[in-house]
């Protein structure tokens, strides 16, 4: 089938390229098929139909397909070749929400290679998809905030989307009742504080803004609350900013979320705990909202992704004696034994730093009870 879905995208009737295009649209969720695709040599007559500006459902159609088959990085590199970005880019300013959408979702795929990130700014795309966070299409937003967060990790991307305001408007859209808006904007909101320089006192000019993103922790979603966990790791690395969210109670609220079974929750949970350790007396008060024990739990996890966050966190908790003595009763210093060897620097370090910790304990303990 998909090989003659490929051979009618070259035919002269623009009705039949639309139907296949959007054929192409609906199957290419599917990597086997992506992979066909581009094997059928169909990736070149789908750039090909970007440049008929003037037939609404067939571009509609045709940046759809491009869409899907970008979630493939083998179709992405051959999209590079065929200047498909530049094409995408000038489709910024087309009328027509459909276009649009499939436009920004297929440039937000292509920018996960850094060369895109660059070729959308040199073909003028930043400001045209800063423009896009005004908008009120959601899944639109969702689209425009992926690729912006993506675009964001490129340092020359982040100028334009800072002198634009466009951190701004990511912050706003937190506000969004959507809550896959809000976790888009979250995403985007991370590379943007980690690449601005003193991020640290844009975020505090945002009024409201800290209270805003932290009052987030109470959603139900879990993707909204990986992603502000995600977004919370960065503030905190701002000491201003981690003590106005300690103010705001950040430490009862991620301890509230510790006994989860999802691995990418509990990745950027353990970042955003471990960050914020670094202030005040939020050590103890995590141990004392009980968000020590579940932690343990966490490097039992299949995902190796988990362990060196999860490290991370023990290893901050553990310079709080109270929580030494919770890790090892629930059996941490055999788990992180094992992962002292770990090839993962970060994994290595934080393992034996949290076992130091805690035989640091035990022996002052021994010294006690012989004096």
């Amino acid at each position: 089938m998909i090989i003659d879905l490929v051979e009618n995208l070259r035919s002269s009737n623009e009705e039949l390229q639309m139907h296949c295009a959007n054929a192409i649209f609906k199957c290419a969720e599917d990597k086997d098929t992506r992979d066909l695709i581009r094997k059928y040599k169909g990736l070149d007559p789908l750039v090909k139909l970007l440049s008929n500006r003037e037939n609404k459902p067939l571009l509609a159609a045709a940046t759809g397909a491009i869409w899907k088959c970008s979630i493939s990085k083998e179709n992405v590199k051959r999209f590079q070749e065929l200047k498909a970005i530049e094409s995408l880019v000038a489709l910024l300013s087309d009328p027509t929400e459909e276009v649009l959408i499939n436009t920004v979702g297929a440039l937000a795929e292509c920018a996960q290679e850094p060369e895109n990130r660059a070729s959308t700014r040199k073909s003028g795309g930043i400001s045209p998809l800063v423009n896009l966070l005004t908008g009120t299409n959601n899944q639109l937003l969702v689209n425009t905030c992926k690729a912006l967060a993506q675009c964001a990790q490129d340092p020359d991307n982040i100028s334009i989307i800072e002198r634009m305001d466009g951190v701004r408007l990511l912050w706003s859209l937190l506000k969004n009742p959507n809550p896959r808006v809000q976790a888009s904007a979250a995403w985007a909101i991370c590379p943007c504080i980690k690449n601005i320089r003193d991020s640290g006192e844009t975020v505090r000019n945002f009024v409201g803004g800290l209270e805003l993103i932290v009052s987030l922790l109470k959603s139900n979603d879990i993707e909204v609350l990986a992603s502000v966990c995600s977004a919370i790791a960065e503030i905190a690395k701002d000491e201003e900013n981690l003590a106005v969210i300690t103010d705001h109670g950040v430490v009862p609220m991620l301890a509230s979320l510790t006994n989860t079974n999802d691995d990418i929750l509990r990745k950027n949970l353990t970042e955003a705990i471990a960050q914020c350790c670094k202030w005040g007396k939020n050590r103890q008060l995590f141990g004392s909202h009980d968000a020590v024990a579940p932690l343990v739990k966490y490097l039992k996890s299949p995902n190796t992704g988990v362990h060196a966050s999860t490290a991370k966190a023990l290893h901050q908790l553990s310079k709080n004696p109270a929580n030494c003595i919770v890790m090892h009763e629930n059996g941490v210093v055999r788990l992180l034994l094992g992962m002292v060897g770990s090839t993962d620097e970060v994994l290595q370090e934080n393992s034996a730093g949290c076992i130091s910790y805690i035989r640091r304990l035990a022996l002052a303990n021994e010294k006690a009870r012989n004096a």
